[in-house]
Protein backbone atom coordinates (compact mmCIF):
# COMPACT_ATOMS: atom_id res chain seq x y z
CA UNK A 1 0.00 0.00 0.00
CA UNK A 2 1.05 3.43 -0.20
CA UNK A 3 1.79 5.51 2.93
CA UNK A 4 -0.11 8.64 3.02
CA UNK A 5 0.13 9.60 6.51
CA UNK A 6 3.65 8.09 7.87
CA UNK A 7 6.89 8.13 6.37
CA UNK A 8 8.33 4.33 5.99
CA UNK A 9 12.28 3.75 5.41
CA UNK A 10 13.14 0.46 5.06
CA UNK A 11 16.44 -0.50 6.44
CA UNK A 12 16.88 -3.83 4.85
CA UNK A 13 15.86 -6.34 1.80
CA UNK A 14 14.01 -8.57 3.97
CA UNK A 15 12.94 -7.64 7.82
CA UNK A 16 12.80 -3.83 9.39
CA UNK A 17 11.76 0.23 8.75
CA UNK A 18 11.91 2.93 10.65
CA UNK A 19 8.59 5.20 10.83
CA UNK A 20 8.38 8.88 11.55
CA UNK A 21 5.92 11.76 11.06
CA UNK A 22 3.86 10.48 13.79
CA UNK A 23 3.58 11.47 17.55
CA UNK A 24 3.64 8.03 19.82
CA UNK A 25 2.16 10.41 23.22
CA UNK A 26 -0.16 11.95 21.64
CA UNK A 27 -3.20 9.55 20.08
CA UNK A 28 -2.93 8.69 16.58
CA UNK A 29 -5.54 9.91 13.84
CA UNK A 30 -7.32 6.44 12.24
CA UNK A 31 -5.21 6.89 8.72
CA UNK A 32 -1.82 6.64 11.21
CA UNK A 33 -3.06 3.64 12.92
CA UNK A 34 -4.23 2.01 9.67
CA UNK A 35 -0.92 1.97 7.82
CA UNK A 36 1.31 1.84 11.21
CA UNK A 37 -0.79 -1.76 11.51
CA UNK A 38 0.30 -2.50 7.48
CA UNK A 39 4.20 -1.20 8.15
CA UNK A 40 4.54 -3.87 10.94
CA UNK A 41 2.98 -6.42 8.65
CA UNK A 42 4.70 -5.64 5.93
CA UNK A 43 8.39 -5.54 7.69
CA UNK A 44 8.22 -7.47 10.66
CA UNK A 45 9.30 -5.03 13.23
CA UNK A 46 9.27 -1.38 13.12
CA UNK A 47 11.40 1.15 14.68
CA UNK A 48 10.18 5.09 16.14
CA UNK A 49 12.77 7.87 17.59
CA UNK A 50 12.47 10.60 19.55
CA UNK A 51 9.37 9.42 21.56
CA UNK A 52 9.77 10.16 25.07
CA UNK A 53 6.58 7.85 26.08
CA UNK A 54 5.35 8.10 29.24
CA UNK A 55 3.76 4.26 30.78
CA UNK A 56 0.12 5.45 29.98
CA UNK A 57 0.55 6.52 26.03
CA UNK A 58 2.52 2.97 25.89
CA UNK A 59 0.13 1.01 26.71
CA UNK A 60 -2.52 3.29 24.78
CA UNK A 61 -0.07 2.56 21.63
CA UNK A 62 -0.18 -1.20 22.49
CA UNK A 63 -3.91 -1.55 23.06
CA UNK A 64 -4.33 0.01 19.41
CA UNK A 65 -3.47 -3.60 18.35
CA UNK A 66 -4.75 -6.08 21.08
CA UNK A 67 -5.19 -6.47 24.69
CA UNK A 68 -2.26 -6.45 26.66
CA UNK A 69 -1.33 -9.86 27.84
CA UNK A 70 0.51 -10.32 31.05
CA UNK A 71 3.84 -11.69 31.40
CA UNK A 72 3.53 -15.12 33.12
CA UNK A 73 7.32 -15.44 34.20
CA UNK A 74 8.54 -11.51 35.02
CA UNK A 75 6.25 -9.83 37.38
CA UNK A 76 5.22 -6.72 35.76
CA UNK A 77 5.30 -2.41 37.81
CA UNK A 78 3.15 -2.73 40.48
CA UNK A 79 0.91 0.55 39.39
CA UNK A 80 1.10 -1.11 35.95
CA UNK A 81 1.19 -4.73 35.47
CA UNK A 82 0.90 -4.87 31.51
CA UNK A 83 4.62 -3.30 31.84
CA UNK A 84 7.82 -5.01 32.18
CA UNK A 85 10.77 -3.37 32.91
CA UNK A 86 14.15 -3.86 31.29
CA UNK A 87 16.94 -2.98 33.39
CA UNK A 88 20.52 -3.70 32.81
CA UNK A 89 23.59 -1.73 34.78
CA UNK A 90 26.96 -2.70 36.83
CA UNK A 91 24.71 -4.82 39.01
CA UNK A 92 23.49 -7.22 36.41
CA UNK A 93 24.41 -10.76 36.18
CA UNK A 94 22.30 -11.84 33.30
CA UNK A 95 20.10 -9.52 30.87
CA UNK A 96 17.35 -10.48 29.48
CA UNK A 97 16.69 -11.86 25.83
CA UNK A 98 20.82 -12.71 25.11
CA UNK A 99 19.72 -15.43 22.85
CA UNK A 100 17.69 -16.17 19.79
CA UNK A 101 13.70 -16.07 20.73
CA UNK A 102 10.73 -14.80 20.08
CA UNK A 103 8.66 -13.78 22.84
CA UNK A 104 6.85 -16.21 25.57
CA UNK A 105 6.03 -19.07 22.79
CA UNK A 106 5.68 -21.32 25.66
CA UNK A 107 1.93 -19.60 26.14
CA UNK A 108 -1.01 -21.44 25.21
CA UNK A 109 -1.91 -18.26 22.82
CA UNK A 110 1.96 -16.57 21.97
CA UNK A 111 1.61 -12.71 21.81
CA UNK A 112 1.09 -10.89 18.58
CA UNK A 113 3.97 -8.51 19.62
CA UNK A 114 6.21 -6.69 22.15
CA UNK A 115 6.91 -2.67 22.00
CA UNK A 116 10.14 -1.95 23.76
CA UNK A 117 10.77 1.76 24.70
CA UNK A 118 14.30 2.45 25.86
CA UNK A 119 14.84 5.57 27.74
CA UNK A 120 18.19 5.07 28.58
CA UNK A 121 21.09 3.68 26.73
CA UNK A 122 24.79 3.48 26.77
CA UNK A 123 26.90 5.84 24.36
CA UNK A 124 27.90 2.34 22.08
CA UNK A 125 26.75 -0.93 22.00
CA UNK A 126 23.15 -2.58 23.49
CA UNK A 127 21.73 -3.08 20.06
CA UNK A 128 19.00 -5.50 19.44
CA UNK A 129 18.88 -8.30 16.58
CA UNK A 130 15.71 -8.88 14.96
CA UNK A 131 15.77 -11.92 12.81
CA UNK A 132 13.12 -12.51 9.74
CA UNK A 133 11.10 -16.20 10.30
CA UNK A 134 9.76 -15.67 6.34
CA UNK A 135 12.93 -14.98 5.38
CA UNK A 136 14.07 -18.11 7.09
CA UNK A 137 11.29 -20.40 6.02
CA UNK A 138 11.65 -19.76 2.30
CA UNK A 139 15.12 -20.26 2.33
CA UNK A 140 14.86 -23.99 2.88
CA UNK A 141 14.75 -26.37 0.66
CA UNK A 142 11.60 -27.87 -0.81
CA UNK A 143 12.39 -31.54 0.72
CA UNK A 144 13.07 -29.73 3.79
CA UNK A 145 9.80 -27.66 3.98
CA UNK A 146 8.29 -30.70 3.01
CA UNK A 147 9.86 -32.53 6.01
CA UNK A 148 8.55 -29.90 8.14
CA UNK A 149 5.16 -29.59 7.31
CA UNK A 150 2.65 -30.91 9.72
CA UNK A 151 5.39 -31.24 12.67
CA UNK A 152 4.73 -29.59 15.98
CA UNK A 153 6.80 -28.99 18.87
CA UNK A 154 6.69 -28.63 22.34
CA UNK A 155 7.27 -24.81 24.18
CA UNK A 156 8.31 -24.97 27.61
CA UNK A 157 8.99 -21.80 29.94
CA UNK A 158 9.61 -23.64 33.24
CA UNK A 159 13.56 -24.26 32.18
CA UNK A 160 13.87 -20.56 30.91
CA UNK A 161 12.24 -19.09 34.16
CA UNK A 162 13.05 -21.22 37.17
CA UNK A 163 16.80 -20.87 37.35
CA UNK A 164 15.75 -17.23 37.55
CA UNK A 165 13.40 -17.59 40.22
CA UNK A 166 13.94 -20.98 42.32
CA UNK A 167 12.09 -20.15 44.93
CA UNK A 168 8.98 -19.01 43.92
CA UNK A 169 6.41 -21.90 43.85
CA UNK A 170 5.23 -21.27 39.96
CA UNK A 171 3.79 -23.73 37.41
CA UNK A 172 5.26 -22.39 33.90
CA UNK A 173 3.23 -22.65 30.70
CA UNK A 174 4.33 -25.76 28.59
CA UNK A 175 2.19 -25.80 25.05
CA UNK A 176 2.72 -27.69 21.46
CA UNK A 177 2.78 -25.07 18.32
CA UNK A 178 3.31 -25.98 14.41
CA UNK A 179 6.64 -25.99 13.44
CA UNK A 180 5.87 -24.18 10.69
CA UNK A 181 3.49 -21.48 11.47
CA UNK A 182 0.75 -19.26 9.10
CA UNK A 183 0.61 -15.72 9.72
CA UNK A 184 -2.62 -14.93 10.35
CA UNK A 185 -2.44 -11.21 8.82
CA UNK A 186 -0.79 -11.93 5.64
CA UNK A 187 -1.21 -15.64 4.93
CA UNK A 188 2.61 -16.41 5.16
CA UNK A 189 4.35 -19.38 6.43
CA UNK A 190 7.35 -18.69 9.13
CA UNK A 191 9.14 -20.77 10.98
CA UNK A 192 8.11 -21.24 14.33
CA UNK A 193 10.92 -22.70 16.84
CA UNK A 194 13.17 -21.10 19.01
CA UNK A 195 16.12 -22.06 20.98
CA UNK A 196 14.97 -20.16 24.12
CA UNK A 197 11.50 -22.14 24.34
CA UNK A 198 11.55 -25.22 22.30
CA UNK A 199 12.47 -28.41 23.38
CA UNK A 200 11.56 -31.27 21.08
CA UNK A 201 9.67 -31.93 17.71
CA UNK A 202 6.87 -34.34 19.06
CA UNK A 203 6.50 -36.60 15.84
CA UNK A 204 10.52 -38.13 15.39
CA UNK A 205 12.87 -39.46 17.43
CA UNK A 206 14.61 -37.26 20.12
CA UNK A 207 17.72 -38.03 18.11
CA UNK A 208 16.37 -36.65 14.99
CA UNK A 209 14.78 -33.85 16.87
CA UNK A 210 17.78 -32.42 19.24
CA UNK A 211 19.69 -32.56 15.08
CA UNK A 212 16.76 -30.91 13.22
CA UNK A 213 16.39 -28.11 15.59
CA UNK A 214 19.87 -27.72 15.79
CA UNK A 215 20.08 -27.24 12.27
CA UNK A 216 17.28 -24.60 12.52
CA UNK A 217 18.18 -22.65 14.78
CA UNK A 218 21.70 -22.06 12.86
CA UNK A 219 19.84 -21.80 10.12
CA UNK A 220 17.69 -18.76 11.71
CA UNK A 221 21.02 -17.21 12.38
CA UNK A 222 22.06 -16.62 9.16
CA UNK A 223 22.42 -12.28 8.64
CA UNK A 224 20.94 -12.36 5.41
CA UNK A 225 17.73 -12.84 7.47
CA UNK A 226 18.65 -9.93 10.02
CA UNK A 227 18.25 -6.23 10.77
CA UNK A 228 20.05 -4.94 13.71
CA UNK A 229 18.87 -1.38 15.58
CA UNK A 230 20.91 0.48 17.20
CA UNK A 231 18.94 2.59 20.08
CA UNK A 232 19.20 6.25 20.85
CA UNK A 233 17.19 7.41 23.67
CA UNK A 234 13.28 7.45 23.30
CA UNK A 235 13.20 5.13 20.75
CA UNK A 236 10.43 2.64 20.43
CA UNK A 237 10.67 -1.35 18.82
CA UNK A 238 7.51 -3.02 17.83
CA UNK A 239 7.96 -6.51 16.62
CA UNK A 240 5.25 -9.35 15.27
CA UNK A 241 6.53 -12.18 17.24
CA UNK A 242 4.86 -14.25 14.84
CA UNK A 243 7.33 -13.82 12.27
CA UNK A 244 10.47 -12.98 14.27
CA UNK A 245 12.69 -13.50 16.55
CA UNK A 246 15.25 -11.06 18.56
CA UNK A 247 18.24 -10.98 20.39
CA UNK A 248 19.58 -8.58 22.81
CA UNK A 249 23.46 -7.88 22.74
CA UNK A 250 25.10 -7.30 26.20
CA UNK A 251 28.08 -5.53 25.03
CA UNK A 252 27.96 -2.43 27.18
CA UNK A 253 28.52 -3.94 30.52
CA UNK A 254 28.94 -2.11 33.06
CA UNK A 255 26.78 0.64 31.31
CA UNK A 256 23.12 1.67 32.43
CA UNK A 257 20.34 0.40 29.69
CA UNK A 258 17.61 0.91 30.53
CA UNK A 259 13.04 1.09 29.39
CA UNK A 260 10.33 -0.53 29.61
CA UNK A 261 7.87 -3.03 27.63
CA UNK A 262 4.19 -3.87 27.22
CA UNK A 263 2.93 -7.20 25.47
CA UNK A 264 0.30 -7.26 22.75
CA UNK A 265 -2.22 -10.56 23.08
CA UNK A 266 -1.98 -12.91 20.38
CA UNK A 267 -3.34 -16.41 18.93
CA UNK A 268 -3.29 -20.00 19.03
CA UNK A 269 -0.75 -20.74 16.08
CA UNK A 270 -1.80 -22.21 13.23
Amino acid sequence: MAYDCIEVRPLTRRIGAEIGGVDLTRPLGSQQQVEIHQALADYQVIFFRDQPLGHEAHKAFGRLFGDLAIHPGVAGLVDHPEIVAIHADAESKYIAGENWHSDLTCNAEPPLGSILYMHTVPRDGGDTMFASMYAAYEALSDRMKAYLEGLTAVHDGDHVYRPLFPDLDKRYPCNTHPVVRTHPVTGRKALFVNASYTIRINEVPEEESDAVLAYLYQHCANPNFHVRFRWRPHSVAFWDNRCTQHLAVWDYFPDVRSGFRVTVAGDKPF
